[in-house]
Parts: C-alpha cells; structure tokens; sequence
C-alpha cells in the first residue's frame, strides 16, 4: 500500500469560527491547506442545529466566496445534523441544494443515541437526499449502526463514507472510533464501498491531518483506489461535482 506513504491533497471536512466552536477563519484554513500542499478543500460549517452555528443566511450567502484561492480549490457546504430517525436534517432542501455538498452527521446535540436499527434508519434516510455526498464519523460508538447495510447503501447511492481523524484523537468524545472503523472497514472492502480521510478540523493547525486514519486504514489493508483523498479530479466525479472550479 504505497500510497499510505504518500501525502494526500484532499480534505473535505473542516470548520472554521462560523461553526461556533472552532478557532481560525476561512482565510487562515485555506493558507493552511495550501502550506500543506493540499488540492482540494472542503470547508463544511455545523449547520443550525448545533449549539453555537450560523444562521441558514450564512449557507445562502456561500456562493460569493471565489472558489480556488492560494492555488487551493475550494468547496463550501455544511456539516448537516441527522435530527429524526427519519433522516430529516437541519437545512431546508432549498438551501441545501445550492451548496457544493453537504456531509450528513449524528450528533448528541441534535439527536439522542437509539438503538442500531433506529440510528441506521437515519443514516440510510440522509443518504437518500441527492446532496448528501459524505457520512461523516460513522465510528461514534454512541451511535450503534448496522455497518454492512450502511456499507452496501453508501455503494448504491454514492455516498463517501469518512474516516475521521477526531474520531481517533485520544482526547476525543467518541467512544469505539478504532475498532468500529475497522469493522466498517470490512464492509467497504466487501462491497467497493469508497471512503475518505478527513480532519475534521476545528483549527488551522489540524487541517489536512489524517495519521490516523492512515493507520486504521492501513491495519485493515484497504485497497488503495477505495480510498479517495489522492485526486480531486477522482472525488470530484465520484460525488458529481463540475471539475472546473471558478476562482
């Protein structure tokens, strides 16, 4: 697996002070991307249910940001929370729509933990919304799910499934991250089942960082073209987004 050895150049989950809880601006993440010798950033604010996150206004306003700064292409979205075992989320359609993409996540602040059943059948609801294109952290043990279907609905309807380097911080919040992520792992391997790396950087100084998810990655030998962060071209075609991105 070479490609663990190399550094990728794409990360499409981070936050910025917008998100209520995070330190840097858009600007200092961006210069931060690009000292890192990243391609293609994704910069995806907390959506309104999260304690602290900006108003729908920010979301309608994203499309004045020029697209590609500091040799860096640039895509805005969100961070949406999972709020109903139904799948609704926190972004009406006709917001969430207009924005590059948009990451759909559980969080305790939004929706309490049920069983594994009640918590796959918000996964699975989200991922059929059309601009849901990342499930973020999958690996929060609060959180049971049934990772062979969650696997094998992700393949069908082309949604990432992310490996999220918070996840397995030592100081983290979410409880299992290493072995849960492995075990979904094994399900990515079984049905081809794309997956990204991702900071989840709430700090300038974290952005572009993924070593562990190299790590859980390379433990459960995950073949090299199942992991998309080495291309934006690859991730931009996979989730269906043009290739050629204003500045």
């Amino acid at each position: 697996m070479d490609f663990l050895n190399k550094p990728d150049v794409v990360d499409l989950h981070t936050h910025t002070i917008a998100s209520g809880h995070a330190y840097n601006t858009i600007q200092e993440m961006i210069s931060g991307a690009a000292q890192r010798g990243l391609e293609l950033l994704g910069i995806t604010e907390h959506a309104p249910a999260a304690p602290g996150a900006c108003h729908e206004y920010y979301f309608k306003n994203l499309h004045v940001i020029p697209r590609k700064q500091q040799g860096v292409r640039l895509l805005f979205g969100t961070e949406l929370n999972i709020c109903s075992y139904d799948g609704r989320v926190d972004l009406p359609d006709r917001i969430a729509e207009r924005l590059d993409f948009c990451i759909a996540s559980l969080h305790i602040s939004c929706i309490e933990p049920g069983s594994a059943a009640q918590n796959t059948a918000a996964v699975l609801a989200a991922m059929e919304k059309p601009w849901v294109k990342v499930i973020g952290h999958p690996d929060d043990g609060r959180y049971p799910l049934d990772y062979d279907t969650i696997a094998s609905a992700a393949a069908g309807h082309g949604v990432l499934l992310e490996i999220n380097n918070a996840s397995f911080d030592p100081q983290g919040v979410r409880p299992g991250a290493w072995e849960n992520s492995r075990t979904l792992l094994e399900f990515c391997k079984k049905y081809r089942t794309p997956v990204v790396m991702s900071s989840d950087a709430h700090v300038v100084q974290a952005v572009g960082a993924h070593d562990f998810c190299r790590e859980v990655i390379a433990a459960a030998g995950m073949p090299e073209e199942l992991v998309f962060n080495d291309s934006p071209q690859r991730i931009l075609e996979y989730m269906g987004l043009p290739l050629d991105i204003n500045g």
